[in-house]
């Protein structure tokens, strides 16, 4: 009778902290570590193309896991041999429509025990079914994050529709979506300025510093602004090269990079949306950056009373990512399998 119920206690203990997403070739576990977030579960999408998604979201992931005690799992754009593939094409060659290969992104299913996704993906055309697993998702009232080309992450219609209405992902739900480069692309780096009046804000604790090499996004036409339900947290500086100490290009206006709003589903439910157009995997290099997402992950859970601002976000592996770009080559960018970026 003593041994049943040992072995029942032991068997409890490790379902407690137990990773909700068993283990798989076809994405990455982390387990969290002690930490404020000990029993939430964060699915981090990494399927863009140019941006190095695939070396950013499991560094974040390790960051989150271990240093915050967050479950992350990190799911990938694979290619038909399961292979991460950021080269695959996001639009069909003309002529060669039937040839055109859809997007795959294995373990969208795990969504259900997703307390936060953050979403980086770019002009991706998935199968239905996994196109309605994100939707349900995005109804479910839950917290969503968004970086850089997530805010064009789809290159059709996705399966949500509100009041007889079908929903656009950047528009409807971020905010925003993406409208051209402000910044010159590739060549002009983003000084970031968080707004004096807010200054106080739990997402913003303990960040001091902003840069990335990547340029502003513009998400709106000029002349206008964001949508009423945007806050603006963060303004995006172009300047006039892509290094931390350029100046900044007087002849262009500071545009919104970061920013949190509230959705409000299909059922009335409302959910936290925090996005930035900020977050290439060289961005994330900037500890200042790093630490913005990381605050909005614990402030769209409901958590922001556990935000500290001497948190460490220190990487907790070698992180060197490549540049942004298409020049795959040249880059040293191939299909690899998702634990080659563990």
């Amino acid at each position: 009778m003593l041994r049943h119920s040992f072995f029942f206690l032991l068997t409890s203990l490790l379902s407690l902290s137990a990773h909700p997403v068993p283990d798989s070739a076809k994405w990455l576990t982390y387990s969290g570590g002690e930490g404020p977030g000990k029993g939430k579960h964060i699915v981090l999408i990494a399927a863009d193309q140019e941006y190095r998604s695939e070396q950013a979201m499991p560094m974040m992931a390790g960051i989150l896991s271990k240093h915050h005690g967050f479950d992350c799992t990190v799911l990938f754009g694979v290619n038909e041999k399961g292979m991460v593939d950021p080269t695959m094409p996001v639009y069909p060659k003309k002529g060669k429509e039937d040839e055109f290969e859809q997007h795959n992104i294995p373990g969208l299913e795990h969504l259900m025990s997703a307390d936060l996704v953050i979403f980086f993906h770019r002009l991706l055309t998935l199968p239905e079914g996994q196109l309605k697993k994100i939707a349900t998702y995005l109804d479910s009232g839950k917290p969503i994050i968004a970086l850089r080309t997530a805010n064009h992450g789809f290159r059709g219609r996705i399966p949500y529709s509100k009041e007889g209405k079908n929903i656009n992902f950047g528009r409807d739900i971020l905010g925003g979506s993406f409208m051209g480069h402000h910044g010159g692309w590739h060549r002009e780096a983003t000084r970031g300025t968080i707004v004096k009046e807010l200054a106080g804000h739990p997402i913003v604790s303990g960040v001091h510093d902003i840069w990335g090499p990547s340029d502003v996004y513009r998400t709106y036409k000029e002349g206008t602004t964001l949508p009423e339900d945007c806050t603006i947290l963060v303004w995006g500086q172009p300047l006039t090269g892509l290094s931390p100490e350029d100046e900044p290009n007087i002849k262009k206006e500071a545009l919104p990079v970061a920013w949190f709003k509230t959705w409000s589903t299909s059922m009335g439910t409302k959910a936290r949306v925090f996005n930035t157009t900020m977050g290439s995997a060289r961005d994330l290099q900037s500890a200042g950056l790093r630490r913005l997402i990381i605050n909005a992950s614990y402030w769209g859970m409901g958590l922001e009373d556990k935000i500290t601002p001497n948190r460490s976000v220190a990487y907790t592996r070698k992180y060197e990512p490549r540049p942004s770009g298409f020049n795959y080559e040249k880059l040293g960018v191939r299909p690899q399998l998702p634990s080659d970026f563990r």
